[in-house]
């Protein structure tokens, strides 16, 4: 009698103790949406005693299970939402520190609840807000899916969330014990979502038997452009800014299709965890369960805990430059992100600003201040027209300047430290007049403003400036309709487009030895600061390859079709150099589309 009073007590112990701990982490991840966005010290504690504690949660309910489902009714749908929530701790510490390992590890819990099928019963619960909390799920899984590339999977959930979502709107809606506008809502997120998942696939690399084969576009080993290193080559990109605020592209999850691959070309390929993925059996007395372990969150380091590393022996340890990804946000929201960036940057380090934008055109006849006369991009579409001085093309008027617009005058304060621009928009040209005022390198890469009316439809599926400095290859079978490649002949190819940036990255250098040693300007000294950083150096000659592909190509004849770059590289010397037009005509030739390009190698 006292032995089963004293497990009885025991019993009621636990209990406790896991209600204490599942209130504690629900407060704390509540708690996470009250965080500044920007900066690193401002949230790093309190992730870590997030994650402090939903460790200790999770592995309290794997050792403790059969007493919880005994005496506390504990659900597997409730396993399941704590193991999404662990999910959403990884993907957010993703965002935050641009890490993507974190990725992997929360594909796995992800994984977890859709392989023990946590959610499966979560409509016999008789609650909508259950089924929503599921739909959620499939959601976000797939945003994780997607940026590791892992497009069967996607393909597989995509299927089960639209059975989902009918299954929802048919059980609740006789009863009408869910909001109406949801039925609407969840059909536009799952058709989000196959429009983006369409307009990624833009080439269809293939297998022999003509299966689709995913190819990542992150950097690796492999990828990285040779360089020859000098001692001015001093600078490493630190800190990234992506905007994306284009209309009409394709999106999904506040990623639009530019920011999507922008994104993935700023990262180097994710490395497997080095622990194991499955952790302790969940004792039911049956199957024992695959779950993860919640012993590794997160494996690399948690700020706040012991073994993370502050400031700069921090940066020594990523992997990747650490990015904040703004979708259409207010010019204050942008200017603020910018400044975080600007403040957080070491010693030797650069600030990347991309933007994906729609322009803001001046009707000013004669501008005097380039800066502020000739227009810029817009950073938000919650814009009143009238009041803003705008008309209906989106051009100032009665003297006035947008407001929601980022000017080229805007981004002055920021060139006091090293500064890399980025600008894909139809009003690109005008931020080329950006002055270096305080000395410290500057390069600014610009779309062209303009593309062929033939391609003017597919601009839903993305920039083609953006794919050529995300998937050169891609890019050029994009101009070139050419709709699928077999694997063996991509492989082919894609050897002469890596042939080509390892001859622009030897004729960088040479340009930069000539000057030295002829005392000839043949290169700006911000691209060679720039060029030890691998990022840097790989948007700089995929660059490189857009601007010859597109003086070369018969479709791309006017000058607002083709990229520009200020500083200017050197046309003789690189942009016009023999070697470069022959590589780009050989590839033509190996894909079988030479009749697209010019007969010789000069392009105008």
């Amino acid at each position: 009698m006292v032995k089963m009073a004293s497990t009885e007590e025991q019993d009621r112990k636990i209990v406790l103790e896991f209600c204490h701990l599942l209130e504690k982490s629900k407060q704390l991840f509540n708690g996470l949406r009250d965080l500044p966005q920007y900066g690193h010290r401002q949230w790093q504690a309190y992730f870590g005693r997030t994650f402090d504690v939903y460790t200790k949660l999770w592995k309290f309910q794997q050792q403790h299970r059969l007493v919880l489902d005994s005496k506390y009714g504990l659900k597997r749908w409730q396993i399941g939402e704590i193991a999404s929530k662990i999910g959403q701790l990884y993907y957010h510490y993703y965002l935050r520190t641009s890490e993507t390992n974190y990725l992997n590890e929360a594909y796995s819990f992800y994984a977890a609840i859709r392989g023990r099928a946590y959610y499966s019963r979560a409509i016999k619960e008789d609650r909508p807000d259950l089924m929503v909390k599921k739909l959620r799920y499939y959601a976000r899984f797939i945003v994780v899916c997607l940026l590791l590339k892992k497009m069967k999977l996607v393909r597989e959930l995509v299927i089960e969330l639209e059975r989902q979502i009918q299954e929802y709107t048919t059980t609740y809606v006789a009863s009408r014990r869910y909001e109406p506008e949801d039925q609407l809502e969840w059909s536009l997120v799952l058709e989000e979502i196959k429009g983006f998942i369409k307009a990624e696939s833009a080439v269809a690399v293939l297998h022999a038997d003509t299966n689709p084969i995913v190819l990542s576009h992150r950097l690796s080993p492999l990828t990285t452009p040779p360089c020859e290193r000098t001692p001015h080559m001093t600078l490493s990109l630190q800190e990234i800014l992506i905007v994306g605020s284009a209309c009409e592209q394709a999106k999904f999850s506040e990623l639009t299709m530019d920011m999507f691959r922008m994104l993935q070309t700023l990262e180097r390929e994710p490395t497997d965890s080095m622990h194991p993925m499955i952790g302790h059996p969940m004792a039911h007395g049956g199957p024992h369960d695959a779950s993860p372990a919640a012993s590794r969150m997160p494996p690399y380091g948690v700020p706040g805990s012991k073994g993370y590393v502050e400031n700069g022996d921090r940066r020594s340890m990523r992997d990747n430059p650490h990015k904040y990804l703004l979708y259409k946000p207010s010019l204050s929201q942008l200017m603020v992100f910018l400044s975080s960036g600007f403040k957080e940057l070491p010693p030797g380090g650069a600030l990347l600003l991309y933007m994906s934008a729609d322009g803001c055109f001046s009707t000013t006849k004669h501008p005097q201040d380039y800066g502020y006369e000739l227009g810029g991009l817009a950073t938000s579409v919650k814009r009143d027209a009238v009041d803003s001085g705008l008309s209906v093309r989106g051009k100032s008027s009665a003297g006035y300047k947008e407001p929601h617009c980022l000017y080229p005058g805007d981004l002055y304060p920021y060139t006091r430290r090293p500064l890399f621009i980025i600008i894909d928009s139809d009003n690109s040209f005008v931020f080329q007049h950006i002055p270096r005022y305080f000395g410290q390198p500057l390069v600014i890469l610009m779309s062209p403003q303009d593309v062929p009316a033939s391609y003017q439809d597919l601009q839903h599926h993305g920039s083609l400036f953006t794919l050529f400095l995300h998937s050169p290859m891609t890019a050029i079978c994009y101009i070139c309709n050419v709709g699928d490649v077999p694997i063996h002949h991509w492989e082919r190819c894609q050897n002469y487009v890596d042939r080509f940036v390892t001859e622009a990255s030897r004729l960088v250098t040479r340009c930069r030895m000539d000057e030295i040693e002829q005392g000839i300007g043949y290169i700006d000294s911000s691209y060679v600061q720039f060029f030890g950083d691998d990022f840097l150096r790989t948007l700089i000659l995929r660059f490189v390859f857009c601007d010859v592909a597109l003086r070369l190509h018969r479709g791309f004849r006017g000058r607002h079709q083709r990229p520009r770059c200020e500083p200017p590289l050197p046309g003789p010397e690189l942009l016009e150099h023999p070697s470069l037009a022959h590589i780009v005509l050989q590839l033509a030739t190996a894909l079988d589309v030479r009749g697209h390009f010019v007969e010789g190698p000069e392009g105008d």
